[in-house]
């Protein structure tokens, strides 16, 4: 059994398991945590980096340089805005990678996926590499992947809740027709949320805040490590049917008095 590497756009990644910036109680403790997660890609919200004075302190200080920066539009509401926060992110040097997040609801920060999709549009004729954040609807990964995204990413649950895999037949069914790679991002709450989404046929997992805001970050985001890496290997290995009875695990033929 082989597995291949998680390959997005070309460009190929050794881990699985991609990891934010925000929450953390210090810079320190984030660098502490990505080096604990294997992570070698990392999400930054363009609003939280210092672009206009980069001799003051930032958090881009703190991110290791052999790890990929994956700028996102964390905070905007309008195709525009986010359109916009992109450009900005890849002038200031950051990448003309992006996750793409346009909020449709202040409240349960779903997506506004008319908008999302009409970002995707633009950004990619505009040369970016567009990574959506979006609802676990297989209509919407779909049209997502036919307006260029190079991956599509399906929350598990709001952003922040840790409620874990909310509708998993959806995460299957995205993963089954989509030929671009399945990120699930957003929801997950401990280790096992990680392996069951990588168990789904998930390419790979994004988090934040169940890393960042653990009591101990550096372990919490190294159990994440392990939980990927044994969810895509469950995967890969195929799990036994669900049945409803017992199946005895010592087979009675041939035993002594049969």
């Amino acid at each position: 059994m082989t597995d291949t590497p998680l390959t997005i756009a070309g460009r190929t990644f050794r881990s699985r398991l991609i990891v934010g910036t925000g929450k953390y109680p210090s810079f320190q403790v984030m660098a502490a945590a990505h080096a604990a997660s294997g992570a070698d890609m990392v999400t930054v919200a363009v609003r939280r980096v210092n672009i206009s004075d980069r001799t003051q302190e930032s958090l881009l200080d703190y991110i290791a340089q052999d790890i990929f920066l994956l700028p996102n539009t964390a905070g905007c509401y309008t195709a525009d805005e986010a359109v916009r926060t992109a450009r900005l992110g890849r002038e200031a040097g950051l990448s003309n990678w992006v996750k793409l997040e346009v909020i449709g609801d202040e409240r349960t920060l779903f997506p506004d996926n008319e908008a999302l999709i009409a970002a995707t549009r633009t950004l990619v004729a505009d040369g970016f590499i567009v990574l959506p954040y979006t609802n676990d609807d297989p209509i919407a990964c779909r049209k997502l992947e036919e307006a260029g995204a190079a991956a599509v990413m399906p929350l598990g649950a709001p952003i922040g809740s840790g409620l874990g895999i909310q509708n998993p037949n959806n995460i299957r069914i995205i993963r089954e027709f989509s030929k671009v790679p399945v990120i699930v991002d957003a929801g997950v709450g401990t280790a096992s949320d990680a392996a069951f989404a990588m168990e789904l046929g998930a390419d790979a997992v994004l988090m934040n805040t169940a890393i960042a805001g653990a009591t101990e970050p550096v372990a919490m985001a190294e159990a994440m490590k392990h939980a990927v890496l044994g969810g895509r290997l469950a995967y890969l290995a195929g799990r036994i049917p669900r049945k409803m009875y017992a199946t005895a695990s010592s087979p009675v033929e041939g035993m002594v008095g049969r």
